[in-house]
């Protein structure tokens, strides 16, 4: 198995910041670097199973290295950004890539044999610590399979983590479904404010880390002092040169997901959206956002080759070109998930929607507890950003929604407006891990980024062995 030896090379990082970290998470037992010195190296296996947990697998594994005092090894499944932090990926990510209820149904025989060989891995590297990203379907089978062989065989069982929190507050009974992650998941990080008192008060450790969005800001701009503010301002003048677009043509960003499944399934509707606009906006220019996914590249790649509207593909591997591109957009029309988020950060307007198996549509209706899809809505609790959802997504309430956000300069600067407070509520917990700039201690707000807040818990959390 290749897996590169990393080696700590970060000598800014300030002790006393280390020691404070530590001292929070210290309970009794053992923590990750205690397990890890008596093998004079720190294994981690961690599994991402889609684009945005690619991306937040990366930024984890860069803090630990960054932060821990030992050499560290990885394992596990991921995609190409966890792949330049060391990462060599058991699979491809995309065979995992896999969301719904019902949507899983033709993917079950190559989902048992992935998750039986990513336990099987597993087991071979002996890791201290096992990190899951997200996609909990497969991620909590796959904890609770290797926990499960582990007591079997009587070997020992490394911690296991997991990064952002199941919503179990949008779901009736969710809460009550907290309990039984407790047998093989030791503890949750968080990416919303209420989720870690939540996962306490039943009995599951947990660390809110801030929403890990955010970290788009340093990377994209560096550690400017603008990045407070939490906002990512693109070059949309050198957009719109780039691709020989005039100034007086509107655009529109198309971000139709990164699962081939929701991209086949919500494109042509953005696909018959957009025809729709063009009666309105002859010059409309539709900026689409490409995942960095080869079967989500070739099947838009194939689509837009037949329409007659301009277009432009925009790599979801370029921040600069991501953001420069939502820069020069007047709305955005987005399928719900991480890319609201990204919306927000770039303050651009836009509208969201949904659509899955009929059969998955009628158990959210059924099962859901909240009234909206979006974060941002969640979060605020009103109706800021237009969705449309399920039998409600259709090309014609969207062309409808887009217009009026398109023509209303009220409606746009309600959403601009929205996203400060949304941000705000989001961001990592900086006064608790010590990451202020008064006092004793100085520490820049930008080392308390959600992956380095993620990282000390990881490293530093203590449970008790048995």
């Amino acid at each position: 198995m290749n897996i590169r030896r990393v080696w700590n090379v970060n000598s800014e990082i300030n002790m006393t910041l280390l020691w404070q970290i530590r001292r929070k998470f210290s309970v009794t037992s053992k923590c990750a670097v205690d397990l890890g010195s008596k093998d004079g190296e720190l294994r981690v296996f961690i599994v991402a199973g889609e684009v945005s947990g690619d991306t937040i697998g990366s930024r984890v594994m860069n803090s630990i290295i960054k932060l821990s005092p030992l050499p560290v090894r990885f394992a596990g499944v991921g995609g190409k950004m966890m792949s330049t932090q060391g990462l060599n990926s058991l699979f491809p990510m995309e065979d995992i890539a896999v969301m719904g209820i019902w949507e899983l149904v033709p993917y079950l025989n190559q989902f048992r044999v992935r998750l039986k060989q990513t336990i099987e891995a597993a087991l071979s590297f002996k890791p201290h610590v096992v990190l899951t990203v997200d996609s909990k379907g497969f991620s909590f089978r796959f904890l609770k399979h290797l926990r499960a062989t582990c007591v079997q065989q009587g070997m020992f069982s490394p911690l296991h983590f997991h990064y952002v929190s199941p919503s179990f507050w949008a779901w009736k009974g969710g809460e009550a479904r907290l309990k039984g992650l407790l047998q093989f998941v030791d503890h949750v990080l968080c990416i919303l404010p209420f989720e870690a008192e939540v996962c306490r008060s039943n009995g599951l450790a947990a660390t809110f880390v801030g929403h890990p969005t955010l970290e788009d800001v340093s990377e994209f701009q560096g550690k400017d002092a603008t990045e407070r503010r939490h906002r990512i301002q693109g070059n949309a003048e050198a957009f719109l040169t780039d691709y020989g677009i005039s100034s007086g043509s509107p655009v529109i960003s198309l971000l139709p997901g990164s699962r081939l499944q929701e991209v086949t399934r919500m494109f042509p509707i953005f696909s018959n959206t957009l025809e729709q606009l063009k009666g309105s906006f002859p010059n409309l220019v539709a900026a689409v956002h490409v995942a960095p996914n080869q079967h989500v590249e070739d099947y838009i790649s194939k689509a837009v080759s037949k329409w007659s509207s301009s277009v432009v593909l925009v790599s979801g591997g370029s921040h600069q070109m991501k953001y420069n591109s939502l820069s020069a957009s007047i709305v955005a029309l987005c399928t719900s998930g991480t890319v609201a988020m990204e919306m927000q950060l770039a303050r651009l307007p836009c509208v969201v929607a949904y659509r899955a198996h009929l059969l998955t549509e009628w158990v959210i209706r059924y099962k859901a507890i909240i009234p909206y899809i979006s974060l941002p809505n969640i979060l605020l609790d009103s109706a800021v950003i237009p969705e449309a959802l399920f039998r409600d997504c259709t090309p014609s309430k969207l062309s409808s929604l887009l217009k009026d956000l398109i023509l209303d300069d009220n409606l746009r600067e309600k959403q601009i407006i929205a996203a400060e407070k949304v941000i705000k509520l989001l961001r990592p917990p900086q006064t608790s891990f010590g990451c202020s700039t008064q006092g004793k201690m100085s520490v820049p707000v930008s080392d308390c980024t959600p992956s380095m807040v993620a990282a000390y818990a990881i490293l530093y959390y203590q449970k008790k062995l048995e």
